[in-house]
């Protein structure tokens, strides 16, 4: 069941720097391979023996026709609690992971950054509901030094890139694919177990904080607000039921 529109309290920054270094990925997959946030998931794991890992998150892009796409035309984002880390080295880690994960047909596209700008974020929006262009994304970015590369094929993965991470920085917008340990919750846990495992927060639809009952566990999603991991439930009967936000 997937939902766009909710009532969660959001926090507002004149700069979307949240103290993190931000690497979105895009276009990395084919019809026959696994999706960009798989791929994100696995650079993640390897990054996470030399840096803090805050998360990985998952941002829906304008989904239309005339824009190529591979499945559901989403980005990834990973993000580092690493402040000093330097972006550059990232960018060259990460880019030889992608390189080696190619799949011919793909279009990858790689963008890291240490501070994200309200420009930004602004372009991963108007990403999400029309058509933006390359040459647009590759100008944005060196105006703000954000290092942004292309990776193969036609690179236009590096407008996907770009829009991640201003969504991600912004701390509105999708949803975790991965933080802490919520991936390792199964079957019914109690919301003290959920909070255990790395999410901040549970709340109803309309913002009303849930802080006691059973959550039905399986494949839990939490949103991205505020800067903040949210799990955003509905009642179930006697339990629960996570949803997932865009």
């Amino acid at each position: 069941m997937l939902f766009s529109v909710v009532s969660v309290p959001s926090v507002v920054q004149k700069d979307f720097n949240f103290s993190m270094i931000y690497i979105g990925l895009d276009d990395t997959d084919n019809l026959d391979s696994r999706g960009t946030g798989h791929l994100a998931r696995l650079i993640a794991a390897d990054l996470s023996a030399d840096f803090p890992l805050a998360g990985v998150t998952r941002h829906q892009l304008f989904f239309d026709p005339r824009v190529p796409y591979t499945a559901k035309n989403s980005c990834a984002t990973i993000l580092l609690d690493a402040p000093a880390a330097d972006p550059a080295a990232l960018l060259s880690r990460v880019r030889a992971l992608m390189l080696a994960a190619f799949e011919p047909g793909s279009d990858p596209g790689l963008a890291v950054a240490a501070a994200v700008s309200l420009p930004i974020s602004e372009f991963g929006r108007r990403a999400q509901t029309d058509i933006v262009t390359q040459a647009e994304a590759r100008s944005l970015a060196a105006a703000h030094g954000i290092q942004l590369v292309g990776l193969g094929g036609t690179e236009d993965g590096v407008i996907g890139a770009l829009a991640a991470l201003g969504l991600a920085a912004g701390g509105d917008d999708g949803r975790y694919v991965q933080v802490g340990r919520s991936r390792d919750l199964e079957g019914e846990v109690s919301i003290a177990d959920v909070l255990a495992a790395g999410i901040d927060t549970v709340q109803t639809t309309d913002g009303q904080p849930v802080e006691s009952g059973i959550v039905l566990a399986e494949k839990l999603r939490p949103a991205r607000r505020g800067g903040r991991v949210v799990l955003v439930v509905e009642r179930a009967g006697d339990r629960w039921l996570p949803l997932k936000l865009d």
